[in-house]
């Protein structure tokens, strides 16, 4: 396989891995997401991971419900270690090695992030799956994943998404909406499109780290987008 990237930032819905459930993980789509990350990791790109935790536990929701906006997130964060931890079994079932990295200090569930100890887990052949978002209340995933993008020197973020790229308006709503093949981050911000939140994107923008957004739930998808097929929206 001749990869186009060297490095990237996967960025999964936790939203995405309920599959056709209401609630949870459904062990279908966690299997499918492991093996998509296997074989690109066996054709010597090496994987970070940042997975939401939507599927369990939202902290603007629980804000909302009447939850501490704080306690709310750190809930949401909790979420994201389950999702990470999962991930991380999928993978070691199947004999990929990962390495599961918190933001906050979770010993024995996780190592506490560095930048090098990510690095270093990558360069040896794991996947460094890194929970917890940011470690800081009113921060999303997304924010979390832009952060960690740039501080591993990614090449790219991937944004897994169950749609196939970045379209006008919501295509799961709007039937006459169409796809960009590619997008500025200001053309994101002028047209108001929630490709991720504007922290997030503001971040990618200001530290040059392109975002490709595509449809991760089609397996094998992923190797599409390491191979360069024109797949899916960029984000440059």
């Amino acid at each position: 396989m001749k990869t186009v990237y060297k490095r990237i930032l996967l960025k999964l819905s936790g939203e995405s891995l309920m599959g056709k459930q209401g609630y949870g993980i459904d062990r279908q789509r966690l299997d499918d997401y492991a093996r998509q990350v296997k074989e690109i990791v066996e054709a010597g790109v090496q994987v970070a991971i940042v997975i939401g935790g939507g599927n369990i536990f939202r902290g603007l929701s629980g804000a909302a419900q009447g939850f501490d906006r704080v306690k709310g997130d750190q809930m949401g964060m909790l979420a994201t270690v389950i999702n990470s931890l999962a991930l991380s079994s999928a993978l070691e079932a199947i004999g990929q090695p990962t390495g599961v990295f918190t933001a906050i200090a979770m010993v024995p569930i996780g190592e506490q992030y560095t930048k090098w100890r990510a690095i270093e887990a990558m360069e040896q052949g794991r996947v460094a799956i890194l929970s917890c978002g940011t470690g800081s209340p009113f921060f999303t995933t997304d924010t979390g994943s832009a952060l960690r993008g740039i501080e591993i020197e990614a090449d790219v973020m991937l944004k897994g998404t169950r749609v196939d790229g970045i379209y006008t308006a919501d295509p799961e709503k709007d039937p006459t909406a169409t796809r960009f093949d590619r997008i500025s981050y200001d053309e994101i911000y002028a047209r108001g499109l929630k490709v991720m939140d504007m922290t997030a994107t503001v971040m990618c923008k200001e530290n040059g780290l392109p975002i490709h957004v595509f449809n991760m739930d089609v397996v094998g998808n992923l190797r599409r987008v390491i191979e360069g097929e024109p797949i899916g929206t960029v984000v440059y």
